[in-house]
């Protein structure tokens, strides 16, 4: 757990000693930072996370937008390949009694802190972005040529392969209905 902590320490934004206006943060995400969550849904990933803060007297205003790819597992041939991501998401920060963050645009910090964690944030961002059925790019444009392929092609039923079509007498009369 310990080494979940230092993988996420980056990722933990100091806004205390900051002047009011915007600031610029670039954060790595690798798969050492999911496998701090335990997720692993990914094979890799190799993601950059712009981090916008905007300081206000009040509140702080967060953009987030992250660039890279994800390597997953192909829902069809579990062949791997890395899937490209784009996602942004915005966050507002508001001082408050209790931490709230139930809101995932809206998060409550006690009154007094000098500092915001944005891997949770980031974390879910990303998630959401993965599409639920994932499809190689290969299988989309034919390039992909694997054995598991080659398998389902051979077991594919064909037009040879199909029973012949007897027509029942009985569908006949209700075709001319339909026709009717």
């Amino acid at each position: 757990m310990k080494e979940a902590k230092t993988v996420l320490t980056p990722f933990v934004l100091a806004f205390a000693g900051l002047k009011e206006g915007i600031h610029h943060f670039s954060l790595d995400i690798t798969s050492k930072f999911f496998d701090a969550f335990d997720y692993t849904e990914f094979n890799a990933a190799a993601l950059n996370a712009q981090v916008e803060l905007n300081k206000k007297a009040s509140m702080l205003e967060l953009q987030f937008s992250i660039t890279g790819t994800v390597n997953v597992s192909c829902d069809l041939s579990n062949e791997p390949f890395d899937l490209p991501i784009n996602p942004h998401h915005n966050l507002v920060v508001k001082f408050g009694e209790v931490f709230n963050d139930e809101n995932e645009e809206l998060l409550v910090l006690p009154h007094g802190s000098h500092q915001v964690d944005v891997a949770q944030t980031l974390f879910e961002t990303v998630v959401l972005a993965i599409p639920q059925k994932r499809v190689h790019p290969g299988i989309e444009n034919g390039s992909l040529h694997s054995d598991l392929l080659d398998r389902l092609d051979a077991l594919h039923p064909n037009e040879s392969t199909k029973a012949p079509e007897t027509n029942d007498p009985r569908w006949d009369a209700l075709k001319k209905l339909k026709k009717d």
